[in-house]
């Protein structure tokens, strides 16, 4: 499949008489998609049931006339003012009780259901309307779910609905009780209409109730999406695509993911550097304005696996954006850095945001292709660039990587409900899997836990909450806490790990402060979370007080405890070994991704770096044919 750019418009914020002249010079810079319409409501109903399609149908004419093909978004994002004034109730809560009001985006409730009909309406009138256009080639549902935390709402609304959810998954209210231990501190329900929101209580609530409560707040997102698709769909042949967003945990996006025909997302490594990564003040100097060697990484390979391996970037950053706690400008080549990054990961087209800087409202301090007056921001000519090479380099595809790293929303949901440490945070966990892995030189599949560990050489499953049957067959590296609690949130009352052929029994765990790391014989150290474990099965690691620290089964690794960075590499050189893998000591800038055909190169540094016989400039891009 020929990879692609494009780039992100609105042509409701400029005057028509200067589209067609847009339109021309995104063509000329090698641009192939352009995004439209996401935030557009008030411009096509300004009025209930008064519509106003001409200015959309003369857009995409002046768009696709130019040879550009259109993704048309749905704009239930920001719904107008008379919506709220139709549906005043239409609001979300925060966990305080707060009402969301109007006055920016995303002010809306996921359970409100006559908000959600009002969505599948606008949408079924744009899919009746556009489904058939020619230039239409691509749909996104809405914009970035749960930006600015909007995927859980405590309104009544969410209250009704998560009544009725509880109802539908355990029955009775007996079975509840006993499900979520509703025995301790008197808190057992006579009927599902008892039952409130996890929220506003004296102390921490029932986490199996927070749990539930979780997953309840994810299916309301996932149900929102889909009526969307399903009315797409009724009228239109194009792909359906939603853009995620960066070390977002607040709903499955795996279950999001299957209505979709493209997952994407939208990237801005500099922002998510200092505002998302959890990096070191000395590494947020260091990679200030390149971003995470590994953040954005992550994330391809996430996503990826959402929706059959289809993905796209929908928002790339071009420069400096305006809502971090610091916003300096990237390194000159950063954009098409990340950009020959994401198609090195397997995105079928990038899009950067967005055209034209805007000089008016919320966003008039993020960068674009052009800046306010319409002259070229430093970006374009690196999109031109990715465009010309694009154009030269033949497919690359994407290759199967020999490593798998599990990640699994319902573990992220059990962890930050029960963390047991105030540090103690399952997607960090994760990432710095992923991270000692990328050092290593590994191309990484990220996958959900039902995949297949027979299809890689190894497969990493940190944190897991529950662990079923199927994760097995291959080399599996689990822990801690993998099997660690019931699908409920509860002690299993073995105390065993529910890991099918372990023999290991966790007797206490403990959370470690920052200043008390547990170091292991022959180096390496558990720092935030540690296992004290009885066990039956072979002894692999050890604490220096002689303690098992990991053990195995056949090939099962358990490890019963948060390894260092230290400890990471000690262990992967060990399985590595094992397994015939070729492993590699990355330098901190330097990152390697294999593709079907090629070997990509990057250097996230900021100064030009000599690795295997080759200097990679800084924010410097290298292929070589595999």
């Amino acid at each position: 499949m020929k990879r692609t750019i494009g780039v992100c418009y609105y042509p409701e914020h400029w005057p028509e008489d200067i589209w067609a002249t847009d339109a021309r010079r995104m063509a000329e810079a090698g641009l192939s998609w352009v995004r439209i319409g996401e935030f557009a409501w008030s411009r096509m109903e300004p009025k209930p049931g008064h519509f106003e399609w001409d200015w959309l149908d003369r857009a995409i004419e002046t768009l696709g006339a130019a040879g550009l093909k259109v993704i048309l978004g749905t704009p239930t994002a920001t719904p107008p003012l008379w919506m709220l004034n139709k549906h005043p109730d239409m609001l979300a809560h925060d966990e305080a009780g707060t009402i969301r009001k109007f006055g920016s985006r995303r002010h809306y409730c996921f359970s409100h259901d006559g908000y959600r009909q009002e969505a599948r309406r606008i949408t079924r009138l744009m899919a009746e309307r556009y489904g058939k256009n020619p230039y239409i080639a691509a749909w996104q549902t809405d914009n970035e779910y749960d930006c600015h935390d909007t995927a859980i709402s405590y309104s009544p609304h969410a209250y009704g609905a998560f009544q009725d959810w509880c109802a539908q998954r355990y029955q009775s209210p007996d079975a509840l009780n006993s499900a979520w231990g509703n025995v301790f501190w008197s808190m057992d329900y006579d009927s599902f209409d008892q039952l409130g929101l996890p929220n506003q209580t004296v102390t921490e609530p029932n986490p199996s109730h927070v749990l539930a409560f979780r997953r309840f707040s994810s299916d309301q997102v996932v149900l929102f999406n889909r009526v969307q698709c399903d009315e797409i769909r009724k009228n239109s042949q194009a792909p359906i695509i939603h853009n995620f967003m960066g070390r977002i945990t607040s709903f499955d996006h795996y279950d999001v993911g299957a209505d979709l025909d493209i997952s994407s997302w939208d990237s801005y490594p500099m922002g998510f550097l200092l505002d998302r990564v959890g990096a070191t003040d000395d590494d947020k100097a260091h990679f200030l304005r390149q971003g995470d060697p590994d953040f954005q990484a992550f994330h391809h390979d996430l996503y990826r696996a959402t929706s059959n391996g289809r993905w796209w970037i929908m928002e790339q950053q071009p420069g400096p954006v305006n809502w971090a706690p610091w916003n300096p400008a990237p390194l000159p080549g950063m954009p098409r850095l990340w950009a020959w990054e994401a198609f090195a990961h397997g995105a079928e087209t990038v899009c950067y945001f967005r055209w034209r800087q805007a000089p008016f409202a919320q966003e008039q301090m993020h960068a674009g292709l052009l800046q306010p007056d319409s002259t070229a921001a430093p970006a374009l000519g690196d999109a031109a660039q990715v465009a010309a090479e694009l154009a030269e380099l033949p497919d690359v595809g994407t290759a199967q990587a020999q490593v798998a790293l599990v990640f699994d929303y319902d573990s992220a949901y059990a962890w930050e409900t029960q963390p047991q440490g105030a540090d103690f945070d399952y997607f960090q966990m994760v990432f710095d899997c992923y991270r000692a892995l990328r050092r290593a030189g590994w191309s990484v599949d990220v996958v959900p836990k039902t995949v297949d560990p027979s299809t890689y050489k190894i497969t990493f499953a940190p944190g897991l909450l529950t662990v079923p049957t199927s994760l097995s067959g291959g080399l599996v590296v689990a822990g801690p806490r993998a099997g660690s609690k019931t699908e409920e949130l509860t002690i299993p009352e073995s105390l065993v790990p529910q890991i099918a052929g372990l023999a290991t029994k966790v007797t206490y765990v403990e959370s470690l402060p920052p200043f008390a790391p547990m170091s292991l014989k022959g180096g390496g150290a558990f720092e935030k979370w540690r296992e004290a474990i009885e066990t039956d099965d072979a002894v692999i690691l050890q604490l220096e007080d002689g303690a098992p620290a990991a053990v195995r089964a056949d090939d099962m690794i358990y490890l019963a405890g948060w390894p260092n960075p230290s400890l990471w590499r000690r262990l992967l050189v060990q399985v590595a070994q094992e397994q015939g893998l070729p492993i590699m000591d990355l330098p901190r800038d330097i990152r390697i991704r294999d593709t079907q055909t090629h070997r990509f190169w990057f250097n996230y540094g900021p100064k030009p770096v000599m690795w295997n016989d080759m200097t990679l400039p800084a924010a410097g891009v290298h292929w070589e044919i595999l």
